[in-house]
């Protein structure tokens, strides 16, 4: 089976030329780099990674693109405009130039970035995204959902894929699922997918995490498994790479092969213009 991860988060270690944003958690104190996560991949038989320059990093996209430039093969990036801003004309454009770039990451889970696109003052990035066609993966809580219903409804090219979920760190179980419905009610735009990442990190069990799994089935029947992507965001991991993997090839009896190679790869690299190679 073809596998793709959908978003893991590799940094440069602090230093004092290199300050990250202050007052930052940082999901562990020695930095993921690329040849780790790399030999992680490999071992687990997943042939490549979306990465994502972590918030603590600041506007730093420069170890991201080193990775993808070494590694064309391996890894594509996802660029993070600054959603805490004013409107900044062209960045999008100037973004997807770059070959080592496929789309965009847009977080709104910090109550600037909240207010940002509760305000209505994000429309010139959704305006620029959809312009530029680029897919973009959006971080957001599901209790705040609906707030991307007319933004959808607007923007009919936009390509949208939602991360972890919709859920909050440091909530876990039922309790972080509180709000699914909201997650749900998204299913009925066309345009709108899900990704199944970092979803360890929300649940107080161990694994293969069978606490999580209704929750997920809930979401597998809704939005199809062309509209699911997983990832592991593998540096918040309660568990190995390895298991990140397993959870879902050998421990979810009701996919179905195909399904498996849609969720785990095959509709990531689709939805991301990744060719896949050939047979």
């Amino acid at each position: 089976m073809f596998m793709a991860d959908a978003q893991v988060h590799i940094w440069a270690p602090e230093t004092a030329q290199r300050k990250w944003r202050p007052g930052q958690a940082v999901h562990r104190e020695i930095a993921l780099g690329a040849e780790e996560l790399l030999g992680e991949m490999d071992a687990a038989g997943v042939a490549r990674c979306v990465l994502i320059p972590p918030y603590w990093e600041g506007d730093r996209h420069d170890v991201v693109l080193a990775a993808a430039r070494e590694h064309p093969e391996r890894f594509t990036v996802m660029a993070r405009p600054d959603t805490e801003a004013q409107a900044q004309p062209g960045a999008i454009a100037g973004w997807m130039k770059q070959a080592e770039v496929r789309g965009i990451r847009c977080s709104f889970n910090r109550p600037r970035q909240i207010a940002m696109l509760s305000e209505g003052k994000a429309e010139w990035l959704w305006d620029e995204i959809e312009e530029a066609g680029a897919p973009v993966m959006v971080l957001l809580p599901q209790s705040l959902m609906p707030l991307l219903e007319p933004v959808l409804a607007r923007h009919p090219r936009l390509r949208i894929a939602l991360s972890h979920l919709g859920l909050n760190s440091h909530e876990y179980d039922e309790h972080a699922f509180r709000d699914l419905d909201r997650l749900l009610a998204l299913a009925a735009w066309p345009n709108a997918s899900v990704k199944f990442s970092a979803l360890p990190a929300y649940t107080r069990d161990r694994y293969p995490y069978r606490r999580l799994h209704p929750h997920l089935r809930r979401v597998y029947d809704a939005f199809g498994p062309r509209r699911i992507f997983w990832g592991t965001d593998y540096a918040r991991l309660p568990c190995t790479y390895s298991q990140a993997v397993t959870m879902y090839t050998e421990e979810m009896p009701w996919l179905t092969s195909e399904d498996k190679a849609w969720i785990m790869g095959r509709g990531l690299c689709e939805w991301l213009g990744w060719e896949l190679p050939s047979a």
